[in-house]
């Protein structure tokens, strides 16, 4: 993508909706295929199965958090989940979906290694669409600041995990290091390439000079 110049408001809705949907695209082809091979198959389909939408956009799914209320027969409702006579409890029956209601570590840390390889593979996309390194760490905090506003609008709840902030925030720490010393390295060849070609001019023409001395 050649480089603009000045304010250019389409392309940088451009850039920052082309970011977003690779970081997601990135994630929705990693995190499936994973949940299969290695999440528990039961909690997996509790929760909608590894090509769920939450898996990617709730942060509880990373977090280790229940993404579902109380079932019924638990919390306020639990008597209508028990046996009572004469007055008293006597018995509690259990609901088949208890079982799988648990959180299970396994997937949190495979939604959570994904999202640090899609960062990974962000760094070559700020590589190829951002290009300057003065503007790696906007597009960067930007992708991140987008995820938060998704992630809480889809879970109807603010990020409170330590844990989340602590993958998102390193993984995007980490992104604007690589993709930035790719961008500065870049940009020093490419000046050392324009600057080596008007001094082979300069030494021809001096070249010729001295002959016609």
């Amino acid at each position: 993508m050649a480089k603009s110049i000045g304010w250019d408001p389409v392309l940088i809705i451009a850039q920052i909706v082309s970011l977003q949907t690779l970081h997601y695209v990135t994630l929705s082809l990693l995190i499936p295929p994973l949940l299969v091979m290695f999440a528990e198959p039961g909690p997996l389909e509790y929760e909608g199965g590894a090509a769920n939408v939450g898996m990617i956009m709730d942060w509880r799914e990373m977090a280790g958090r229940p993404t579902t209320r109380a079932l019924p027969g638990e919390g306020p409702w639990r008597s209508l989940n028990s046996v009572w006579s004469g007055g008293r409890e006597v018995g509690l029956g259990s609901s088949p979906q208890a079982t799988f209601r648990h959180i299970d570590p396994i997937r949190c840390w495979i939604i959570a290694i994904c999202w640090m390889a899609a960062s990974a593979a962000d760094v070559y996309y700020l590589y190829a669409l951002i290009r300057r390194p003065r503007l790696i760490l906007d597009f960067s905090l930007t992708l991140l600041f987008n995820h938060l506003v998704l992630t809480t609008y889809y879970s109807a709840a603010i990020p409170t995990s330590p844990f989340f902030w602590l993958v998102t925030g390193l993984s995007s720490a980490a992104t604007v290091v690589f993709a930035e010393q790719l961008c500065v390295k870049r940009e020093m060849n490419e000046g050392l390439v324009v600057a080596t070609v008007p001094d082979a001019g300069d030494n021809v023409e001096m070249g010729s000079l001295l002959r016609e001395d």
